[in-house]
């Protein structure tokens, strides 16, 4: 038996596993598709090439043990995003932008031609961030599709984790490596967790990510390949932290699945 697609989520949310007659029959004006993107990139010495992609599978298929009741259907995961910025690291499977863009359009032209109305681009790699924040809008005007783009809510997690952490652990650092304990603790090389910090300190204006940024490759902040200190992560960590994302991402799918953009001007008076 193939244990990858056992479980709740894949009996129950997969669309693949349906037929193509049972999708015809779905209702598709109240459902939801979701199109996890991850990555194949190196995450240092200890965690996965793969872990970007299991973080997207295991948060979705918790979250869908939730959501028993909802109209929400998950893709098959795409495993490769725009990581250029870790090639050269070994393991590191990148698409480049422009790949990437394109099938993630042509995965929602086909979601639109099935007769969906509600697409979702789930990310799990801030490599692909910027790119699906346009693409979503893009995606919007080429199909008409009600576009949602999500990373799953790692600021949940904040309480567990020191301010050092939260501002410069952004790869491979103890939230990532905690979450993989917990989903796939078989694949963590726990004895081998570096940690590093990139140098920031006497800049406090400038960061590795939002609105004040520049632009950087995984070799310019790091020596190890992570960003973070790995050597904190624990399994039980990661539970908690699972716990605190998913129950952050069943409330957001719950409102993206009734959302209506036709709701947003129907209280507008001309004066």
């Amino acid at each position: 038996m193939n244990k990858r697609y056992s479980g709740f989520a894949f009996e129950e949310n997969f669309l693949p596993r349906l037929s193509s007659v049972d999708i015809e029959h779905l209702s598709k004006e109240d459902a939801l598709v979701i199109l996890p993107i991850g990555a194949v990139e190196q995450h240092g010495p200890h965690l996965p090439v793969y872990t970007d992609t299991l973080i997207a599978e295991g948060l979705l298929e918790e979250a869908m043990l939730q959501l028993q009741h909802e109209n929400i259907w998950v893709l098959p995961a795409i495993p490769y995003g725009k990581s250029n910025e870790h090639l050269g690291l070994s393991g590191t499977m990148s698409l480049s932008a422009s790949t990437l863009q394109a099938v993630v359009m042509d995965l929602a032209i086909s979601v639109c031609k099935s007769g969906f109305k509600k697409l979702l681009l789930f990310n799990t790699h801030g490599g692909n961030h910027d790119l699906l924040n346009m693409m979503a809008r893009e995606i919007r005007i080429e199909t008409g599709l009600m576009v949602f783009r999500l990373n799953p809510g790692f600021e949940a997690v904040n309480r567990l984790i020191s301010q050092q952490e939260q501002r410069f652990g952004i790869h491979g650092g103890e939230v990532e490596t905690s979450l993989i304990m917990e989903l796939k603790g078989d694949w963590v090389q726990f004895d081998k967790s570096p940690t590093e910090f990139v140098n920031l300190s006497n800049n406090h204006h400038l960061h590795l990510k939002g609105n004040s940024y520049f632009a950087w490759v995984m070799n310019d902040i790091s020596n190890t390949g992570i960003a973070g200190d790995a050597r904190q992560a624990t399994k039980e960590k990661g539970k908690m932290m699972k716990e605190l994302i998913v129950s952050e991402l069943v409330k957001t799918l719950k409102e993206m699945k009734h959302f209506s953009l036709g709701d947003l001007k129907k209280d507008y008076v001309n004066k």
